[in-house]
């Protein structure tokens, strides 16, 4: 079908089943970019503009000027939301940095396509948004205005950013398919656990599974179990649980193949709707879909300051939903005073805490798209 004809599906679908975007996109098998786009230059409804997108770290630089407002980062398992103001953008070629006390980002523009902003009347009244996109209509990063925005320095930012081309639609592409990983007799398993002890900093993680080939839940397998261990898929559960109940500090990274975004703080009202995951609290919002989640890892990284716990969740095919650490600060060990995190099978036996692990030993032998949770609207 053409963007007009989309467009009135999509209009159809809404007014008879009350459905969000994203989930309309999907019963109308197409992606949630063509049904934004589909709203460029409509009069009524939902209006979309289209933003150029020839320098996207100067326009979302811009973001800063609309004071407090919902950043909005998902992946296909998970939904993540902070509300705060945009501040210490900084970037450097294609890659930005948000440093904020609220919105925490880690921003990877090569992946960005398309940029809209959007409008429409809610039962809660106007709803105002800036929307990127990748080549294949997928969603990298939302920000929704809230009630104390800026909305002059919003319609500012979007007529300095509206592109000469305001025809609808968009051409998507493909999403790119995922190299399958290589069979473990090619993954020099025991160079991998060397490199992993010798590692002194998190960060140098990703480098190390690229340099030695391994998918990333491969090589959580193959590390040994003094530095990962797979536990029971409820853990995210325990571990957000036990953080409200003690008050403890932690970290949520959430991220897409265009952004990450990441809560630092205490969580709360942690609440079970159907098989989502939520957390319900003034200025951090999580929705995770737990049936979604088909491996569980309790991982351990050394650095110079001593190990770093996480627990990192992850889908059917091996990518990254979610991960958990216990907040941290520079030169600071990961050491969580509160809740402990899961241990890897029923027994009671504990992780070390803050210590460099030992030469491990050698390892043991051993969906479709899902729609938004119920409480995420702007999903």
């Amino acid at each position: 079908m053409d963007s007009q004809q989309l467009r009135q599906a999509f209009l159809n679908l809404k007014a008879e089943k009350s459905l969000r975007q994203r989930d309309a996109a999907l019963a109308l098998g197409v992606s949630e970019g063509e049904i934004v786009a589909a709203s460029v230059g409509a009069s009524d409804g939902p209006v979309a503009v289209r933003l150029r997108g020839d320098g996207f770290p100067a326009l979302f630089k811009q973001v800063e000027t609309l004071g407090s407002v919902m950043a909005l980062t998902r992946n296909e398992s998970v939904v993540h939301e902070k509300t705060g103001p945009y501040v210490k953008l900084s970037h450097e070629g294609h890659v930005g940095l948000a440093l904020g006390e609220e919105i925490d980002l880690r921003i990877f523009y090569g992946q960005w396509k398309h940029g809209f902003a959007h409008a429409e009347e809610t039962p809660r009244g106007p709803q105002r948004s800036l929307q990127f996109y990748d080549a294949a209509g997928t969603a990298i990063h939302k920000v929704f205005l809230k009630e104390k925005s800026d909305v002059v320095a919003y319609d500012k930012l979007v007529q300095d950013w509206r592109a000469a081309d305001q025809s609808t639609g968009i051409a998507v592409q493909p999403a790119a398919k995922k190299d399958a990983p290589k069979p473990d007799a090619q993954i020099d398993a025991q160079g991998l656990r060397t490199a992993w002890g010798a590692m002194k900093d998190t960060h140098e993680f990703f480098g190390l599974i690229k340099k030695f080939g391994a998918a990333r839940t491969q090589a959580l397998r193959l590390a040994g179990t003094d530095y990962a261990q797979r536990v029971d898929n409820g853990a995210a559960k325990t571990v957000l649980e036990q953080a409200a109940a003690s008050g403890l500090s932690i970290m949520c990274f959430v991220g897409n193949p265009g952004m990450i975004q990441i809560h630092t703080g205490p969580v709360s009202k942690i609440k079970i709707m159907d098989a989502w995951l939520n957390v319900l609290d003034p200025g951090f919002n999580l929705h995770l879909c737990q049936d979604l989640v088909a491996e569980t890892w309790v991982v351990r990284k050394p650095t110079q300051d001593g190990v770093v716990t996480s627990v990192e969740l992850f889908d059917k095919d091996g990518e990254t939903i979610a991960m958990f650490f216990g907040k941290r600060k520079p030169a600071a060990p990961s050491c969580p005073s509160g809740p402990r995190w899961p241990s890897a099978s029923p027994r009671t036996r504990r992780w070390p805490r803050c210590r460099r692990p030992r030469s491990p030993r050698p390892p043991n032998p051993m969906q479709k798209p899902t729609p938004s949770p119920p409480t995420a609207r702007n999903a």
